[in-house]
């Protein structure tokens, strides 16, 4: 490749001064360090690459790969696979959709679990609902008390916390790879 271009730039006395340290510690040329680190810093960039690739074929609907792991690498995954209750192929396709799109899945147990506790919670909703509501009509209540409601508000709060907890340790143990 012909060098025929110039670049240049203006840095104070003390800088150039050390810059050209640097290149004689190295044993080069003021120049030719600086075109090194031109060099390094456009490898890997866009503009680096060559503009040859192949396109990137489409893949057919539930397109399958294989993946050739370690013994100790596959003793692992099987053994995170298990502890979600997943087969270790569908745990795979869980680990790369997280990572490609950056989401936390919830397997079909632990989104069951979480969705029966939010059919819960509203069940419970709408019989507080129905309670409120005779009570700002004036009816009297032989139902449950105001202690009795104190109660279910902190169990509720409680279930809340807990869902969000839950939810949280997915997300993490997603990003951390273990269960």
């Amino acid at each position: 490749m012909v060098a025929n271009t110039y670049i240049g730039c203006r840095v104070a006395t003390e800088m150039k001064a050390r810059f050209a340290a640097v290149a004689r510690q190295q044993g080069l040329s003021e120049s030719t360090l600086l075109k090194r680190l031109i060099d390094t810093a456009l490898l890997g960039t866009a503009q680096d690459r060559p503009q040859t690739t192949e396109p990137v074929q489409p893949v057919a609907k539930g397109g399958k790969i294989s993946v050739r792991l370690r013994s100790d690498d596959l003793l692992l995954l099987r053994e995170r696979a298990v502890a979600r209750s997943l087969p270790t192929g569908t745990y795979v396709s869980f680990l790369i959709r997280t990572h490609l799109r950056n989401v936390a899945p919830l397997p079909t147990t632990e989104l069951t679990a979480l969705s029966r506790s939010v059919a819960e919670v509203g069940a419970i909703g709408r019989n507080l609902n129905q309670i409120a509501r005779a009570l700002n009509q004036g009816e009297q209540l032989t139902g449950p008390s105001r202690g009795d409601l104190q109660a279910l508000l902190r169990a509720l709060t409680a279930l809340r916390d807990h869902t969000k907890g839950v939810i949280n340790a997915n997300l993490a143990s997603w990003e951390r790879g273990d269960a």
